[in-house]
């Protein structure tokens, strides 16, 4: 299984990103994907997900109304558009994948990995 996360870069506050997480090695209809964030000093924390079937989405209550999750099945790509970005937003961001519809909270659980992407909002 092959994760590949890109779209960071820098964004002043209230602008917006799209990240992309593309996927290789896997039936893709068969993972869930989550997206996951960094930032120095800080615990890794799930941002949002979305389920193997594509109809469940979760989303960290910091992020619910500025981001929104999306796939393109054909493409086996995973999109994270983040809108009205914020200071606090700033992190690396990681795509994950777990085999199956539910998305666990635990990052954990998710075994593979993408190389993370770098996303900074400035003030």
């Amino acid at each position: 299984v092959q994760l590949q996360a890109s779209g960071g870069g820098l964004v002043q506050a209230g602008g917006s990103l799209r990240l992309s997480c593309a996927a290789s090695g896997i039936t893709f209809d068969d993972y869930a994907i989550g997206w996951f964030r960094q930032a120095p000093g800080k615990e890794r924390e799930q941002v949002s997900c979305l389920g193997s079937a594509g109809e469940s989405a979760y989303y960290a209550d910091s992020v619910r109304g500025r981001f929104t999750i999306s796939s393109d099945n054909a493409k086996k790509t995973v999109y994270l558009q983040m809108n009205s970005l914020k200071p606090e937003d700033t992190a690396v961001y990681y795509c994950a994948s777990v085999w199956g519809d539910f998305c666990y909270s635990d990052y954990l659980r998710f075994g593979s990995w993408g190389q993370g992407t770098q996303v900074t909002v400035s003030s």
